[in-house]
């Protein structure tokens, strides 16, 4: 079971977390440039801390090269995924 969750990503931020949505989108900083992988590592690390779930479970499904990207959730129904998101809408 996997859930997608479609995200933008703000890098070279000050801080490295989960904003809120804007529109059908969810915003993350994270204080890393995008180069070389590493915002998106970050951007793993950042939503799997929010979400309570291990790192492993959240992958960049598409995107790897742009601030839009759709992540994959691993272990979480959309329903769950939903609900643990619902403080940030």
């Amino acid at each position: 079971m996997a859930s997608t969750l479609s995200i933008k990503v703000i890098p070279n931020s000050s801080v490295n977390q989960v904003v809120g949505y804007v529109g059908d989108l969810l915003k993350v900083k994270v204080m890393v440039a995008p180069e070389k992988g590493k915002a998106n590592k970050a951007v793993v690390k950042v939503l799997a801390a929010a979400l309570s779930i291990p790192a492993s479970h959240v992958s960049v499904a598409t995107g790897q090269t742009n601030s839009l990207k759709t992540l994959s959730i691993e272990g979480l129904t959309d329903q769950e995924l939903d609900l643990a998101l619902s403080q940030y809408r």
